[in-house]
């Protein structure tokens, strides 16, 4: 495992040479790429596309790291949403989506095969289609048929200097869905809560800019956590789920280090057994501390992504401090990130965007480039 040099994370000129992708100015975009997105879904012509009403049921198809679009909508839809919500990566479209049903297609790129070969079929079937992406894209002239919708991405993130990465353009690809969703009666995300996302994710860019000491910068101090470890992501209920997703992905894509997920309490007893595994403390050693005897290479954390207090019930609360006290008593550590009160959307885009600079900070820190990967660029080669 690869040193941290923590030096460079108290030094903000430091951290500007070593992002030469400036990943961490793409990420501190994210309240701007809201604003932007909802006059860009506004004009795209949102009213018009919803004007047919609640369809009888929606498919989202995305992939990679678009995914959390999906990720996002489903969780936010939960057990209220009034119709299906079904997720598809690739594959066939269902044979049972028609005329009037709506489909959702998102892929940055405008290219990424699963969701445009779901919204070229559903588009021949007669379903209302909704794409986000690229600009002059194949997924763009499908949207661009008629009773379909396209939305291009924010150009914010690009004027901030950040990739064009669905990492980085997140809020681009997420806050058109959205909209249409409140617009089809699906789930209530009204322009008012909107604004307050954009808000706490220009508050999250304030708190966790690279000018602010490690110390007191949460982002940076989550990184030094994680640094050398086998991280564990759990999320404390649904809703916090597709922020666990999306930590463990920003975790391999970006600082490159394999983290697995899960959210309670589905997934409680598959973490916890975890704690007798081979990268948590020493079983043999009655004398060894916990917190000051790391185990033998590369030692397990627990990070459990909390949403707020008031919003979990009683039964929640008792699971979350179940998990992480039985993680103290097994010598593993634990680090938490918790959500400020505020609307479930508000409350997720934190979650999200802590450990979304969090993953960069890590990965400037272990001397990565946090934007890009040679081994993926070879995948991307031998599959052309």
């Amino acid at each position: 495992m690869t040193a941290l040099d923590e030096a460079l994370l108290a030094d903000a000129d430091a951290l500007a040479r070593a992002d030469t992708s400036q990943m961490l100015r793409g990420l501190a975009s994210a309240g701007a790429q809201v604003r932007e997105s909802v006059g860009l879904t506004e004009e795209a012509g949102l009213a018009r596309f919803a004007a047919d009403g609640r369809p009888r049921a929606l498919l989202i198809a995305s992939l990679g790291g678009s995914s959390v679009v999906t990720d996002v909508l489903t969780s936010l839809a939960g057990g209220t949403c009034p119709v299906p919500v079904v997720a598809r990566r690739g594959g066939r479209l269902p044979s049972w989506i028609g005329a009037l049903d709506v489909v959702v297609a998102v892929s940055m790129s405008g290219r990424a095969p699963g969701p445009l070969e779901l919204a070229a079929e559903a588009s021949r079937r007669g379903a209302r289609v909704l794409t986000v992406g690229a600009a002059r894209s194949p997924l763009a002239e499908i949207g661009g048929r008629v009773g379909n919708l396209h939305v291009s991405p924010a150009e914010g993130v690009r004027a901030a200097g950040g990739s064009r990465s669905s990492r980085v353009a997140l809020w681009s690809l997420l806050t058109p869905v959205l909209m249409a969703a409140d617009a089809l009666d699906l789930v209530k995300v009204p322009t008012g809560v909107l604004a307050e996302v954009a808000d706490r994710l220009d508050a999250v860019a304030e708190t966790c800019k690279p000018a602010t000491e490690p110390f007191v910068n949460p982002a940076k101090t989550l990184a030094l956590e994680l640094g050398g470890t086998a991280p564990v992501v759990l999320a404390d209920s649904d809703l916090t789920a597709a922020a666990a997703r999306r930590c463990a992905s920003m975790l391999a894509r970006t600082a490159r280090v394999p983290a697995v997920g899960g959210a309670l309490p589905d997934d409680a007893s598959e973490i916890v057994a975890t704690f007798g595994g081979p990268f948590a403390a020493r079983p043999d050693d009655v004398f060894a501390d916990p917190f000051l005897d790391d185990p033998v290479g590369t030692r397990l954390q627990l990070l459990v992504l909390r949403d707020a207090p008031v919003a979990l019930t009683d039964a929640e609360r008792h699971l979350v401090h179940a998990v992480t006290t039985t993680a103290a008593d097994a010598g593993v550590r634990v680090s938490e990130v918790v959500a400020e009160p505020g609307p479930a959307l508000v409350r997720l885009a934190e979650l999200i965007a802590r450990t979304d600079f969090a993953a960069t900070y890590l990965a400037l820190a272990a001397g990565i480039d946090p934007a890009t990967s040679p081994h993926v660029a070879d995948l991307r080669d031998r599959l052309d």
